[in-house]
């Protein structure tokens, strides 16, 4: 349902968010955090990941034709997030019009059946019987 791009457009509207910014600094400050990204960067493949990205950022070329492809993939990506948005909001509206609020019905026919099981005490042990008996 959600795409790579789907993704990449909502993070960028993340990060114009200054609650959001706000939340990922506080992140970014916690020794745990501060501690893990210390691992992963001290990684050999971390390491020659970016060595490759520091090469490849030296062609200019290089460098214009990824940017156009990062606009496209935002540009499809926000496409997609607002029809997903959309398709949300109906999905939302529909259910307010059919009167659900989220909760399983139960069909009239068995409506009795579950009034039963309402009023009945609850278990109070998973321990099935005739277990470890000889």
């Amino acid at each position: 349902m959600f795409s790579n791009n789907m993704m990449l457009a909502q993070l960028l509207q993340d990060m114009q968010d200054p609650e959001m910014m706000r939340e990922a600094q506080k992140m970014m400050n916690d020794p745990a955090f501060q501690a893990r990204m210390k691992q992963i960067t001290e990684r050999p493949e971390f390491k020659e990941s970016m060595t490759k990205a520091q090469e490849m950022m030296k062609d200019e070329d290089k460098v214009k034709e990824l940017e156009e492809q990062m606009k496209e993939r935002v540009k499809e990506g926000e496409k997609q997030l607002e029809e997903f948005k959309k398709m949300s909001l109906e999905r939302e509206q529909q259910e307010v019009e059919d009167g659900d609020d989220g909760d399983v019905k139960p069909a009239a026919a068995g409506s009795e059946t579950l009034k039963k099981k309402k009023n009945q005490k609850p278990k109070t042990s998973s321990k099935k019987k005739g277990k470890g008996k000889k």
